[in-house]
């Protein structure tokens, strides 16, 4: 649906070289008729009200140059994804052909923090640890590119396998069997990992990065996707995910940070990780009450965390029973989303 014929010309193109077939709507009334019927809905970057009583857009397209104003218009209208041409041409392309066909694939669950050092690293470390003794095929994706590299956090930098940098040119489709067996594997799961080196890393593209997304949903029964809380992870990666889960101390500070942090996330499921003592069980319901969130869990907090997060023994951590009790509600709590 646009109005807007230079981003309808695009989107011609593109869909055509999906092999779909496009019907244009200029506005909200006249798309109405044909909505609910669409494999996939497409929005421009134009439009500002959809038909009444709808199910939310699949994909808010817009043009490179239109900055901030594209992911606030998509978290308003409800989009799942966003496609900023002609950079995503060759992505959405894809999506759109593998919408006509769609297969099952895995839950993609994004762990962010709701404030610095809230320990979501160490959460979506524990939560893919014990997933994967469950028995699930799991990969846990590295979503910050300034944070260190995830390889440190799990001692596995010398484990050989694709890192962020090796898919940094990247395009197309990408085989979910092929992926799967050039990543380096860790406590029993999969990991991508930025390298955990000093050395400036070449970017990703947000297209590579929705390819790669794609792929692991495709090949895995789970994929944890650890996002930075810088603007730029956020955009790239938590717009991929299907479900979210913000980990913040339990603080009045931190309950301030995650309740703005929610004005920068997409329209998808998300629920508050309260990381404290046993005690903070009592004030859990009241953090999440004041950020707006569910509450799904508690982080325990661990004697030796922090130095075990520096010794990259967290692994070692993630068998204690404290630690397994709270990965194990998160996961009770997915069930349904899991495949």
């Amino acid at each position: 649906m646009t109005g807007f014929d230079f981003l309808r010309g695009e989107v011609e193109r593109i869909v055509a070289a999906a092999g779909g077939q496009l019907r244009v709507a200029a506005d909200a009334t006249e798309a109405a008729p044909f909505w609910d019927t669409a494999a996939v809905v497409l929005v421009g970057s134009d439009i500002r009200e959809l038909p009444p009583r709808r199910r939310a857009p699949a994909v808010l397209v817009g043009l490179s140059g239109e900055g901030d104003s594209l992911w606030h218009l998509a978290a308003v209208l409800g989009a799942e994804r966003v496609a900023v041409l002609p950079d995503a041409a060759a992505w959405l392309a894809e999506y759109l052909s593998r919408s006509r066909s769609p297969e099952a694939g895995g839950l993609v669950l994004g762990v962010t923090g709701g404030c610095g050092g809230a320990g979501a690293t160490t959460a979506a470390i524990w939560i893919a640890q014990a997933a994967a003794e469950w028995g699930a095929r799991v990969l846990l994706i590295d979503g910050d590119p300034w944070g260190g590299g995830l390889e440190l956090a799990l001692a596995a930098e010398e484990i050989p396998g694709l890192r962020w940098t090796d898919l940094s040119e990247a395009s197309g489709s990408i085989d979910p069997e092929q992926l799967s067996d050039a990543l380096p594997v860790a406590g029993g799961f999969s990991f991508l990992s930025w390298p955990g080196s000093r050395e400036r890393q070449p970017g990703v593209e947000a297209a590579t990065v929705g390819g790669v997304l794609d792929a692991a949903r495709r090949g895995y029964e789970l994929v944890l996707v650890d996002i930075g809380r810088g603007t730029e992870p956020l955009r790239t990666f938590a717009w991929d995910c299907d479900r979210i889960l913000v980990v913040a101390p339990a603080q009045l500070k931190a309950a301030v940070s995650s309740a703005r942090l929610l004005q920068e996330l997409p329209p998808v499921d998300t629920a508050l990780v309260i990381r404290g003592k046993a005690g903070a069980v009592l004030d859990g319901p009241l953090i999440a009450e004041s950020v707006g969130l569910p509450l799904q869990g508690l982080v325990p907090e661990v004697k030796g965390t922090a130095n075990a997060t520096e010794l990259g023994r967290l692994l070692e951590m993630g068998r204690r029973r404290t630690v397994r009790r709270f990965a194990a509600s998160v996961l009770d709590l997915l069930g349904g989303g899991l495949p």
